[in-house]
């Protein structure tokens, strides 16, 4: 398979697997939805696609770390996932969403790395957490309001 190929491939993936979450977002009207989940996975797929490249064929350049490349990916995330949370009167709210958001971009990371099963396997325990421990804590919820 050419280069290219596994390039579209991985950022293909990353689309459709960075869309699942985004989805879920999107259908539970979050802050942050399907395009921005889908642009953060591929993003971070490009940037970890990019820093191997960079560490595989630059290396003869001097010192290069392409870890650092990805640690500012995770990093940088951390930004717009702050501006997912609200803080209003007596509660916060978007912290599950700044957490997809980081989530989506260790996916992205899984993915350009070539760790296809774990980007894939991460995205259904995602999807569990999001929509069935949702469902939970809605049925604990309830429970706690009959009681008082």
């Amino acid at each position: 398979m050419s280069f290219e190929l596994q390039i579209v491939l991985k950022l293909l993936l990353a689309m459709i697997l960075g869309g699942i979450i985004g989805w879920e977002r999107e259908v539970g009207r979050r802050p942050a939805g399907l395009r921005t989940h889908i642009l953060v996975c591929l993003g971070a797929t490009l940037i970890t696609i990019l820093a191997i490249f960079i560490g595989e064929n630059y290396s003869h350049l001097g010192s290069i770390d392409s870890t650092r490349i990805i640690a500012g990916i995770v990093t940088g995330i951390g930004f717009l996932g702050a501006g997912a949370i609200i803080h209003a009167k007596e509660s916060v709210r978007g912290l599950t969403t700044a957490a997809s958001i980081w989530l989506v971009a260790a996916i992205g990371i899984a993915i350009g790395c070539g760790f296809y099963f774990s980007a894939i396997i991460t995205v259904i325990f995602t999807m569990i957490v999001l929509i069935f421990l949702l469902q939970m804590e809605k049925a604990l919820e309830r429970r706690r309001d009959k009681k008082n």
